[in-house]
C-alpha cells in the first residue's frame, strides 16, 4: 500500500511537470542554460578538560562532534532542483560516567520547483530523516535504549506552491504524505504499528541572513498537520547563529525544538554551543 502511494504521488508530479513544460512551449527534457552549484562543508569540534589535585573540584571531560553539510542545486530558466544533505554525530565523556552520545542526525531533502511566475511557483519534495546509532536514556539506577537507526525514521512527500519573497528566505505550503517508521522504541504508537502513514498539510520555511560580515543566522521551521486533526501539529524548529573567527575556525550556537506526538507526548528541546574547525571540501 505504501509503495503504491509513493508511485502514484511521483507519477502525478511527473505528469504535472510535463504539462507545465509543454504549456510554456518547452521540451520536457530541456536543460538549456542549466548549471549546477555544489558545496560540501565538513566540520569538527573538540572540547577537553583535565583536573589533577584541583582543590576547586571538577570532572575530566572530553567531547567531540563531526558535521557534514552538502548542497547540490541545478538551475535553468524554468527549473530549480535543490538537493541537500546533513550529517552530524558526536560523543561526550564526563568523569566516570562513561561515553555518551551528544549529537546524531541524518537528513536528506530533495526539492523540485518549476518557475511560472515571479513570486509563487509549484514544487514537489521528498525528505528523509533519522539517526545513525542507538540512543539511550540515563537515570541514577539504570540505562535503557530509546531510539535507533530508522527507529524512528521519517519520510515526507509533498507538493504545493512555494515562494521566495526576498533574498535568503523561501517558504512552501502543500499537501503531504508522511511516514513515521518505528520498531521497538516509539512508546506512543499503539496496536503494534511499525509504519504510521498520515496525510495532511505541510509548511517549510528557510531563512539565511547575514547579520554582519562574519555573523550569520540560519533558521528552518517545519510544520505538519493531519487533515482530520488540525489542532495536533508536528513542529521542528532549528535556529543556528554562527560566527566566523578565521577562515576555518567558527563558533556556533544552535537550538532545536521538536514535537511529534507519535514519538513523545512532550516537546523536546536541544541547545548546543561549539567552537570548531570547518573546511569547504567542494
Amino acid at each position: 500500500m505504501v509503495i503504491r502511494v509513493i508511485v502514484i504521488f511521483f507519477s502525478i508530479i511527473t505528469a504535472t511537470t510535463f504539462l507545465n513544460a509543454v504549456g510554456n512551449g518547452e521540451e520536457p527534457d530541456s536543460t538549456a542554460n542549466g548549471d549546477w552549484d555544489s558545496e560540501v562543508i565538513g566540520g569538527f569540534t573538540l572540547t577537553q578538560a583535565h583536573f589533577d589535585n584541583w582543590e576547586q573540584g571538577g570532572e575530566n571531560t572530553l567531547a567531540w562532534q563531526v558535521n557534514f553539510d552538502s548542497e547540490f542545486i541545478y538551475r535553468s530558466v524554468r527549473h530549480k532542483w535543490s538537493n541537500t544533505g546533513m550529517f552530524k554525530y558526536g560523543q561526550a565523556r564526563l568523569g566516570e560516567l562513561g561515553t555518551r552520545k551528544s549529537a546524531d542526525e541524518i537528513r536528506i531533502e530533495s526539492v523540485y520547483q518549476y518557475t511560472i511566475g515571479a513570486h509563487v511557483n509549484p514544487f514537489s519534495s521528498a525528505t528523509f530523516q533519522t539517526q545513525s546509532a542507538r540512543g539511550y536514556r540515563y537515570t541514577p539506577d539504570t540505562t535503557y535504549a530509546v531510539s535507533d537507526f530508522m527507529d524512528p525514521g521519517y519520510i515526507t512527500l509533498s507538493a504545493g506552491a512555494g515562494s521566495n519573497p526576498f533574498e535568503g528566505f523561501n517558504t512552501r505550503l502543500g499537501a503531504a504524505f508522511k511516514m513515521t517508521i518505528v520498531n521497538q522504541y516509539a512508546r506512543h504508537i499503539t496496536d503494534g504499528e511499525r509504519i504510521v502513514t498520515e496525510f495532511g498539510i505541510t509548511s517549510v520555511s528557510n531563512l539565511r541572513h547575514r547579520l554582519t560580515e562574519n555573523l550569520r543566522l540560519t533558521s528552518r521551521l517545519e510544520l505538519f498537520s493531519k487533515l482530520n486533526r488540525f489542532d495536533d501539529i508536528d513542529v521542528r524548529w532549528e535556529m543556528i547563529i554562527s560566527a566566523k573567527v578565521t577562515a576555518h575556525i567558527d563558533v556556533r550556537l544552535s537550538t532545536e525544538l521538536f514535537y511529534d506526538k507519535s514519538v513523545s507526548s512532550k516537546r523536546q528541546l536541544k541547545q548546543m554551543l561549539a567552537v570548531g574547525f570547518s573546511y569547504t571540501l567542494l
